[in-house]
């Protein structure tokens, strides 16, 4: 089963704040991840809880879908701090439900009402950004079906993304301040001012007889 992770996360990267700025500017111009949120949710006129997520970017793409958006924190292994059965659904972005550390999904399912809805969302790979970062468990064992998501009874919808900007030196100034020299040559690869970026959300539901 999944664990939980202290740090926020409102962008993949921990970005020092001027960076994170031109990051949110350039991720997903397309409005792609809002859109498959709403498709498994739904999150329309429902009670959303996120996890370890600060006000901004994700919570208000969630209310501009018309969701009654609650931020808690994980705490562990333990209990979220939050009503049972106050969800219909329950998001993690990227820093949160990263670890397979027994089963402690109960914290969810005391959440969620019958029929509620988990959502993680993580990347994928196989893209650009991927190039950048190195080895990392997203892009492998998370995405198999013995691993600690499908394994469990998640399914995965990938949402084919971008990092888009306005022009390739503009590209090329934020990748290079963002991950240091390295990122030239992947830089120096693109042709067009935006790279390729696989997000995965890993979704599932639970019936009544799992919550109860």
């Amino acid at each position: 089963m999944l664990g939980y992770a202290r740090p926020v996360a409102d962008l993949p990267l921990d970005l020092d704040p001027a960076l994170a700025e031109r990051l949110a500017r350039a991720l997903d111009v397309e409005g792609k991840i809002p859109k498959a949120l709403e498709a498994l949710g739904p999150v329309a006129g429902r009670d959303v809880v996120v996890v370890d997520v600060p006000p901004g970017i994700r919570t208000g793409q969630l209310e501009s879908l018309g969701a009654r958006v609650t931020i808690v924190a994980s705490d562990g292994a333990s209990a979220f701090d939050a009503p049972e059965a106050s969800a219909d659904v329950v998001i993690g972005f990227w820093s949160s439900f990263r670890h397979a550390t027994g089963d402690e999904s109960a914290p969810v399912r005391r959440l969620l009402r019958p029929g509620g809805r988990l959502l993680i969302v993580h990347d994928y790979g196989r893209d650009d950004v991927s190039r950048l970062r190195g080895e990392r468990p997203e892009y492998g064992t998370w995405s198999r079906r013995d691993g600690p998501f499908l394994g469990d009874g998640f399914k995965v919808r990938v949402i084919h993304c971008w990092w888009t900007f306005d022009s390739l030196d503009e590209m090329r100034a934020f990748l290079s301040d963002a991950f240091g020299p390295g990122a030239n040559d992947v830089a120096a690869s693109v042709k067009r001012p935006r790279m390729s970026y696989n997000v995965a959300v890993y979704h599932r539901g639970f019936d009544e007889e799992a919550v109860a």
